[in-house]
């Protein structure tokens, strides 16, 4: 049965869409089959495997308001045990489109709910917004996992996230979790990225990630070229450090799963 994770924040510009393809790509590359949903209609996370956005292929779109299966537009990436569900610019009507549905907070969540047994993981690319794509995230999600940007904003931004996330748990979906908080962007040589680094360990304590994502050039590189991180620069700092989240959210979800046992 997948885990299902969310990758969310409602600030953009954190690092989400550069998390979820390279998390996925290095949990791919443990021998995990994943599934990354691309839910932001900007599909960058669809063009970042290497996939194009053509009107001739099924997207996410489809399988939200038009019934399409699932399985009908799951394509698949360079990366052996790495598959898509793509996103398309269609799905910047959504958000207006879903409002009219009965339990329309439940449209993704009914959509994936038949390929729990086909992965291991599936991970959602969220957009940058708290809109109706993210709740629906979210309400389909076991867990979310927050990318923050060490910045002045990053604890503001976050204190408002983790409310949202507790009005969703409170109402629609009691039994989603939080993953995990991600440090990116970070530059050791800069005192502001060590201080807010500090500050939201010590907010957050065991909730943040050891493993820090560091501002790297060939992380901002490889989406141009359509590949993960492992394809594109296997040897930079970038690489590395997802390499290293990795073995720690899979460490995590043993941890977790040996508690609920």
């Amino acid at each position: 049965m997948a885990r299902i994770i969310a990758v969310a924040n409602q600030k953009g510009g954190v690092g989400k869409t550069t998390t979820s393809i390279n998390l996925s790509a290095s949990l791919a590359m443990a021998e995990h089959p994943v599934l990354l949903i691309d839910l932001d209609p900007q599909a960058n996370a669809t063009s970042g495997v290497g996939l194009g956005t053509e009107n001739s292929s099924a997207s996410l779109y489809d399988c939200l308001l038009r019934g399409i299966p699932a399985k009908e537009a799951i394509r698949s990436t360079l990366v052996s045990q790495l598959s898509v569900l793509p996103s398309s610019p269609d799905l910047a009507g959504a958000e207006i489109e879903l409002v009219p549905l009965d339990e329309r907070e439940s449209a993704l969540k009914r959509v994936i709910d038949g390929l729990r047994h086909d992965f291991d993981y599936i991970i959602i690319d969220c957009p940058p917004a708290l809109g109706l794509l993210t709740i629906n995230a979210l309400v389909a999600a076991s867990s979310v996992l927050v990318p923050v940007q060490c910045e002045y904003y990053a604890m503001e931004g976050l204190g408002r996230l983790m409310s949202n996330i507790a009005r969703v748990q409170g109402s629609l979906n009691q039994e989603l979790e939080l993953e995990g908080i991600l440090l990116t962007m970070y530059d050791s040589r800069n005192s502001l990225s060590r201080q807010v680094a500090e500050e939201i360990r010590s907010h957050f304590k065991d909730k943040v990630y050891q493993s820090v994502i560091p501002r790297n050039v060939a992380l901002a590189e490889a989406p141009s070229y359509g590949r993960p991180i492992l394809l594109y620069n296997a040897a930079s700092t970038g690489c590395q450090a997802y390499v290293e989240l990795a073995k720690e959210f899979l460490s995590h979800g043993e941890k977790s799963a040996g508690k609920r046992a």
